[in-house]
């Protein structure tokens, strides 16, 4: 069966899912995040076939989110880097770690992100980086782009005609000050 290819599509969710949708894509990326950097390390923390790593990590590598590196010459050996880019998903796994341990680790955290300051576990959440603002859906909607197509468009607009719908009903079914 042929995959689908995201690629081509305007949006960015869809750009994104492309290069680490595959879960064992995401994985190795947690795993460079947490220091590995060689194949064999990646192999025995993820028990993933030797076959199945050599293309995910060759992907990530074209999708320039991990850089391959000569270690040794004889025999020739590489470790994998995150690049500049590989280092920007950084909050993506951060937020998908939260939202893991909020919802689906009824034993408590497996992982968590700690305030190496003050030892305090910390809930990541996102903010607008003008403003320092918490993003939160009363507030912050998603709108086309500039370089939105047709298609993209008339998504963003239904959801927007759909907030402005519940806010107008739930604004009506408010009580009034005085």
């Amino acid at each position: 069966m042929q995959r689908t290819s995201f690629g081509d599509m305007h949006c960015p969710i869809a750009r994104s899912l492309e290069r680490v949708g595959e879960w064992w894509s995401i994985l190795i990326l947690r795993d460079a995040f947490l220091g590995a950097t060689r194949f064999d390390e990646f192999q025995d923390s993820l028990g993933i076939a030797p076959n199945m790593l050599t293309r995910r990590l060759r992907a990530l590598t074209d999708a320039g989110l991990l850089e391959r590196r000569r270690y040794s010459e004889k025999p020739p050996r590489y470790e994998y880097v995150l690049t500049p880019r590989g280092r920007d998903f950084r909050p993506v796994l951060l937020a998908l770690m939260a939202w893991g341990n909020r919802h689906f680790a009824p034993e408590g955290p497996a992982m968590q992100l700690i305030d190496e300051r003050t030892g305090d576990a910390v809930e990541p959440v996102m903010v607008d980086a003008k403003t320092g603002d918490l993003i939160d859906r009363k507030h912050h909607a998603m709108h086309a782009g500039p370089a939105a197509d047709a298609r993209m468009r008339a998504r963003a607009d239904a959801n927007l005609r759909k907030r402005a719908q519940e806010r107008s009903a739930s604004s009506s079914t408010s009580p009034r000050s005085e």
